[in-house]
């Protein structure tokens, strides 16, 4: 199933169903009035919103209407909670010279997270309120998974069953501030603001065989004002997604409709670009002794859309 949002009904928004091939809606109330409702009822609700979603894609629905991923907001507008991993090893590597700061012990063995803001989610094609050009801004390609409650000290294992929807985001970064606060020990704050998302959030089986091994297998091509800047994959994730929910599990339960990220998607082979400003401007130093590359001004733009083999984006596009 595909699902998206419409910021209207109140701060989570009214619920639609999106057809497989993003060019159908239709309101899914009243099964489920928000995202968050569904996932709190899952077993209950799950089979209705099925058998609309199927309606909907043979064209057997007749209040459906066009998909306007511009008129969307967030898939949820707001979460009980928002952990973003450095899942990709190759990314962790690089930036510990961004943020001038030591190897974090047990990196390749436990995972990295940080609790982010959960409140004020952004839609896909929203324009990016963010107070000063000094900060260095810098936008983050990454995948997530949004779970249903997930019991503290659950295992891996335990884990990947309560994956409901996967989600491609946009995990905005303020630089300048991302140094300071590493060195705090008490992780980002500043550094984070608001975090973007594609418009729709899909259930793991509309990727196929493209969902394996608790990983998104798809590229996520990156533009900057209208130029390629990235295409990674999201195979080489070093630690899986259910491995993450379970690392963010171990001393908490995770409400339904927590969301967990993946980081940066990052590939060492140099040749598939970055997913962030930062991490191109660290193999600039590394590899030619001289960062070329800025940050982010007023007025720029960032695409991200995640493409299967044959070109489709089950997500949309954050624009």
């Amino acid at each position: 199933m595909k699902f998206a949002t419409l910021p209207e009904g109140g701060k989570d928004g009214c619920l639609l169903l999106v057809s497989r091939a993003l060019r159908q809606a239709v309101d899914a109330q009243p099964i489920a009035s928000k995202l968050l409702d569904a996932l709190e009822r899952w077993h209950e609700v799950a089979p209705a919103l099925q058998a609309l979603y199927d309606g909907l894609n043979a064209a057997r629905v007749p209040n459906a209407r066009p998909f306007d991923p511009a008129a969307c907001a967030a898939p949820l507008p707001r979460s009980p909670q928002w952990c973003d991993g450095s899942a990709f090893l190759n990314h962790g590597r690089l930036m510990e010279p961004a943020f001038n700061t030591p190897p974090i012990p047990d990196f390749d063995t436990v995972p990295v997270m940080y609790q982010g803001a959960s409140d004020d989610f952004l839609g896909p094609l929203c324009d990016v309120q963010l107070p000063d050009e000094a900060d260095c801004i810098d936008f983050e390609g990454e995948f997530g998974v949004v779970v249903s409650q997930v019991p503290m000290g659950a295992t891996a294992a335990d884990a990947m069953k309560h994956i409901r929807l996967l989600v491609q985001i946009n995990d905005w970064s303020l630089r300048a501030y991302g140094p300071r606060e590493m060195k705090t020990g008490f992780g980002f704050l500043q550094a984070k603001p608001s975090t973007a998302f594609a418009p729709v959030a899909i259930t793991p089986d509309e990727l196929g065989v493209d969902w394996r091994d608790g990983r998104v297998q798809l590229h996520l091509n990156v533009e900057w004002n209208g130029n390629p800047f990235g295409h990674p994959h999201g195979r080489e994730m070093n630690f899986s997604f259910d491995e993450l929910i379970a690392h963010a599990a171990r001393t908490r339960v995770l409400a339904a409709g927590s969301i967990i990220g993946s980081g940066t998607v990052s590939n060492v082979d140099r040749s598939a670009g970055s997913a962030c400003i930062a991490e191109r401007r660290v193999i600039e130093m590394i590899d030619e002794g001289v960062v070329r590359t800025g940050f982010m001004h007023f007025g720029d733009w960032v695409r991200m859309v995640a493409r299967d083999e044959e070109g489709s984006a089950p997500f949309g596009a954050i624009d």
